[in-house]
């Protein structure tokens, strides 16, 4: 409420932009910004780059993308051309960020998009992107640039998420989830956000200074016990580049994370969401470790997606995060599923397969692969967060001596 009155969807609207760049992105006097964005959501886009400029930026830009014409070429395009990627896409990434620039994107897709085109394809595409983008993700894994990530809604997502509303309804629903999410349906955002980066901060120190020799989750089907890399870090909430640019890379944002250790990941894990890849939903994902390293894994829809982003390459097959969201975080409270995992993330603590964010290793920043790797740190070509946290799971601390310590229970923590 503004003086007993309450917000207008463009005062939400124009809220969320500038909580985007002041908060997300931290555009500082002088720096490039490049805005990724699907068409949709264009009326966004465009308030971000007069946001960005009202904040000092030198030049703005907009990259679009479009998921018609995505699908366009998984359906019609002849085999053998899936290795084909636009480089110029890419490059405009890495022209902003190795100028010292930002970069936001807005991450909204049909979450079932590629799900009755031929797997491979996907596969081979997103291979041969991942590996010539691999110079960008490089910065991002290691915050040598201020990036962020927000979505916004289209109607083939809002579709999935209000089936029974109309197209008109079920867009203006999923802006009003959004907008919860994000707290830009408060009258100053900005300031909701400091104090909830301030809390994050709060938590995360406490469990670096825990420095647990691993986590234990038991809860439902999962019986895993997760090894942390030596000398890891936790991150959540906002973070610093090496230049001292304070960004927050994922609005919302309610997790905590670390790098667990390449080698020390046994037991049984299994999904509690579904998780949305690469336009494939899977779900039932069910997925078992040993000695750091996947030995089987099956899901009751969408398995050949998750066994072909499984087996992108050898790090893939490890895992490169784990993170714990309390039960009772905003978006779980909120009983929605948003078929998107920077959301829906959010709602549960979770895993992922694939590289590990090099500032989660104390001084990974600066030191080669080979120490990263034998400090527990993981390399992939990918990054995959999926959700296996619920009301049902117990989180224990574990010390190097094998003393415990209860980190959550039923979801919510209890240190």
């Amino acid at each position: 409420m503004l003086g007993g009155m309450t917000l207008s969807f463009d005062e939400k609207l124009r809220n969320y932009a500038r909580l985007a760049v002041q908060v997300g992105l931290g555009v500082q006097p002088g720096q490039r910004v490049l805005v990724q964005a699907p068409v949709d959501t264009a009326p966004l886009a465009r308030l971000i780059v007069r946001e960005a400029y009202a904040a000092g930026a030198s030049f703005a830009d907009v990259r679009w993308d479009d998921d018609d014409v995505q699908l366009a070429r998984f359906e019609l395009a002849p085999d053998g051309t899936f290795d084909t990627i636009s480089q110029w896409r890419v490059d405009a990434e890495l022209e902003v960020a190795n100028s010292g620039g930002a970069v936001i994107a807005i991450r909204a897709t049909d979450p079932n998009l590629l799900g009755g085109v031929d797997q491979a394809r996907v596969a081979a595409y997103q291979k041969a992107l991942a590996t010539y983008r691999r110079p960008y993700t490089q910065q991002v894994m290691t915050n040598r640039l201020n990036w962020n990530l927000i979505s916004a809604p289209i109607p083939a997502w809002a579709a999935l998420m209000y089936p029974d509303a109309s197209a008109e309804q079920a867009v203006a629903q999923q802006w009003d989830a959004i907008f919860a999410a994000t707290r830009a349906d408060q009258p100053d955002p900005v300031a909701l956000w400091k104090e909830h980066l301030a809390h994050l901060k709060r938590r995360r120190d406490l469990l670096t200074g825990k420095a647990y020799h691993a986590l234990h989750f038991r809860g439902g089907e999962t019986d895993l016990t997760v090894g942390l890399a030596d000398g890891h870090v936790w991150g959540g909430g906002a973070a610093d580049t090496p230049g001292g640019v304070t960004f927050t890379a994922n609005i919302p944002t309610e997790e905590v994370w670390t790098a667990p250790h390449r080698e020390r990941v046994d037991g049984v894990v299994v999904s509690t969401k579904p998780l949305s890849y690469q336009g494939v939903l899977i779900d039932g994902i069910r997925i078992e470790f040993a000695g750091g390293r996947i030995t089987s894994s099956s899901a009751r829809q969408g398995e050949e997606a998750l066994r072909r982003m499984i087996d992108s390459d050898e790090g893939s097959h490890r895992l490169g995060e784990v993170a714990l969201v309390p039960h009772s975080s905003p978006i779980s409270r909120s009983g929605l599923f948003f078929f998107n995992t920077l959301y829906d993330e959010n709602a549960a603590s979770h895993i992922a397969i694939g590289s590990a964010y090099r500032f989660n290793v104390a001084g990974g920043v600066e030191m080669s692969l080979e120490d990263f790797l034998a400090r527990g740190g993981n390399d992939s070509l990918t990054h995959v967060d999926w959700m296996i946290g619920s009301g049902e799971m117990d989180v224990d601390g574990v010390a190097k001596d094998g003393t415990r310590e209860a980190v959550m229970r039923a979801g919510e923590f209890v240190i």
